[in-house]
């Protein structure tokens, strides 16, 4: 397998894109699954709908999206650049891309595992005199560590592949935002690159197979101390 210096760059963005949104969006999606379980709320199907959403709307879509927010004529985007941060078509506006792609998947499973929780348990802790974050900390936090592990490992196979969004919104700029699947599509398009996109198809074969052996080793270990 012939990897050049622009390929070890991409592998290594790549991950360091997977690893950020996913350590950034984890308490973002533990808190809006705590919020979708145990708090009632108007408006809850709604909020179901917006977390979602992403699952439903073309890639290329949710990038354009973004561009259009982050952009120097979007508002966000305005507003960052009167203070000299610039976001997009930089590692962090796939970082962002990212996040909101891989969210869904993120949510679903932390709120699968909240869940699944017995009540009984929450109703004793409330007996005891519990507050309400003194419950949160002690029984549902470890009672959805599973979860967590599932959906953070989900989110994180998911910006490794992730490419319409990305893109858009990121460019595909070799050195500085171009990941594995942009550059895939480079050596895709060009007859001479066939080699090249393989041997990246086979490093993204083998990053998705670690992430999802580390999955099932860390939930059996979870499962084995629960």
């Amino acid at each position: 397998m012939n990897l050049t210096p622009d390929n070890l760059t991409a592998i290594a963005l790549s991950m360091k894109i997977a690893v950020t949104a996913t350590v950034i969006s984890l308490p973002f999606g533990f808190a809006t699954a705590w919020l979708m379980v145990f708090k009632p709320f108007r408006g809850k199907v709604l909020l179901e709908v917006l977390v979602n959403l992403p699952l439903t709307l073309p890639p290329v879509v949710i990038g354009y999206l973004l561009l259009l927010l982050l952009g120097r004529n979007g508002w966000l985007g305005g507003l960052l650049a009167s203070v000299g941060i610039e976001l997009v078509f930089t590692w962090k506006a796939a970082v962002i891309a990212s996040s909101t792609v891989g969210f869904p998947l993120l949510v679903r499973s932390i709120r699968l595992g909240m869940e699944s929780i017995d009540r009984q348990l929450l109703e004793a802790s409330r007996s005891l005199g519990a507050p309400w974050y003194d419950t949160l900390v002690t029984v549902i936090l470890p009672l959805s560590l599973r979860g967590m592990v599932a959906g953070s490992s989900l989110m994180f196979a998911r910006s490794l592949g992730e490419f319409g969004a990305t893109i858009i919104v990121a460019g595909n700029i070799p050195g500085l935002t171009q990941t594995i699947p942009l550059a895939i599509y480079d050596y895709a398009s060009s007859p001479a690159g066939t080699s090249m996109a393989l041997s990246l198809c086979l490093v993204s074969v083998a990053l998705s197979v670690s992430v999802l052996f580390l999955h099932e080793v860390l939930a059996k270990k979870l499962e084995h101390g629960g």
